[in-house]
């Protein structure tokens, strides 16, 4: 299949352009992770025909334009939304970026303090750092274990000859997807892109380790904090994008974390009162997934906190959900996508992200039916496959250093 996917949306006066290239931080090794976020950074730094940072985001600032950029384990983004009539503008910055960048020592440098910076937000924000700490337990020893950003000591040794090396390997027509959705003329839409990008054939790549499950016990990591709350994770490996069981998975994350009305919300913390935020999340990759329960927990009451939230999970594996529950996770999915779609990016990056991941795309309509099709019993199959008392990883920010006490919680508990 071509490159390129185009999706008319003539009731909106916007249009949205996604680059999506086939790359990201699972790409990397241990000596240079962080290189793929590193080069999405550099992109807004200059080119030939802008030769600044100034002169790029001048021209966008000036159309009232929204763009960005974005790196993940398995594809990094470049994103421009803006009034319909500089679709071209938008697709030849966007192409200038990618394929004229500089790439000036200097500001490889200067940016360096910038993502340095970035990492120490994220590692001083509990909420932001859990995510990458429970990711690190389950997928121990594999890239996608290592943190999108790299960390201090591996950012600080990327030269200019890595970054260049990774951006030529993983940098070509074949191995981008561009979308665009909003208010245009396809015929035109693909004179620009052939005129910009080039038209080819997208060649999803594989040039990463395929993750292998190994776990036959529980695992725990510890980041020791001097904090008021405990920030705590429990995650399960999962399953791949696209597998049989993942509409079950999603639905399952919204009935037991994903709303207020859910069974952990309304447990943890509208009866008990042991937590400000808790909710679920089923999170997917080409080769496997992560399940992760997240919440911020008083720090006095964490053996409660920890037997309720693995209580509910024993309680869903005995005896699976309601059909009400079901029902409700259904509509409450449903509508949040229907919601999603009301914004033109959003509308791209549903269609670019299915086929950058799987080679093919499904249309809304598609998605929600098989939704519809998901069954109690597909759920608490799914379920009861990912929730294995010996799979089980714990993850916490918190001031116990000491892991033999959460240890003891999971063997006490679960």
């Amino acid at each position: 299949m071509q490159n390129i996917f185009l999706k008319p949306l003539h009731e909106t006066n916007a249009i949205s352009v996604l680059v999506l290239v086939k790359t990201g931080s699972r790409y990397e090794n241990e000596k240079n992770n962080g290189v793929a976020h590193f080069i999405e950074h550099l992109l807004f730094k200059g080119t030939k025909k802008r030769p600044t940072s100034f002169s790029i985001s001048k021209e966008l600032d000036g159309i009232g334009a929204d763009y960005n950029a974005f790196t993940s384990k398995d594809k990094t983004g470049y994103y421009i939304k803006a009034p319909k009539e500089h679709l071209e503008l938008a697709l030849d910055i966007l192409s200038d970026m990618i394929f004229h960048s500089k790439f000036d020592s200097v500001e490889i440098e200067r940016e360096r303090g910038v993502i340095i910076e970035e990492i120490n937000m994220y590692n001083d924000n509990p909420v932001m750092n859990i995510d990458s700490l429970i990711e690190n337990s389950v997928f121990d020893g594999h890239a996608l274990g290592r943190q999108i950003s790299g960390e201090i000591k591996t950012v600080k040794k990327i030269t200019r000859n890595d970054i260049l090396n990774f951006y030529k390997q993983y940098y070509k027509r074949e191995n981008m997807f561009i979308g665009i959705s909003g208010n245009f003329s396809e015929r035109e839409a693909k004179r620009l892109i052939k005129k910009y990008f080039k038209v080819s054939e997208f060649n999803k790549n594989k040039n990463f380790d395929i993750f292998k499950p190994y776990q036959h016990s529980s695992q725990i990591e510890l980041t020791e904090k001097n904090t008021d709350q405990v920030h705590l994770a429990i995650g399960f490996q999962s399953v791949k994008y696209g597998d049989k069981c993942d509409k079950a998975l999603e639905l399952l994350s919204v009935i037991l974390g994903g709303n207020m009305s859910s069974r952990l919300f309304m447990k943890i913390r509208e009866k008990l009162g042991l937590c400000y935020y808790i909710r679920c999340e089923s999170s997917y990759y080409e080769d496997t997934g992560i399940f992760t329960i997240l919440s911020g927990l008083d720090k006095s009451r964490i053996d409660e906190a920890v037997k309720n939230i693995f209580k509910e999970l024993k309680k869903f594996v005995k005896n699976g959900i309601k059909q009400e529950e079901l029902n409700m996770a259904k509509k409450f999915l449903k509508g949040k996508l229907m919601l999603r779609m009301e914004d033109s990016m959003n509308v791209i990056a549903f269609y670019c992200e299915q086929f950058i991941m799987k080679g093919k795309i499904k249309t809304i309509e598609k998605t929600l039916n098989e939704f519809d099709k998901i069954t109690k019993k597909d759920i608490l199959e799914a379920g009861r496959k990912i929730f294995q008392r010996n799979k089980v990883n714990l993850a916490a920010i918190s001031p116990h250093k000491d892991k033999k006490y959460f240890e003891n919680l999971i063997n006490k508990y679960y």
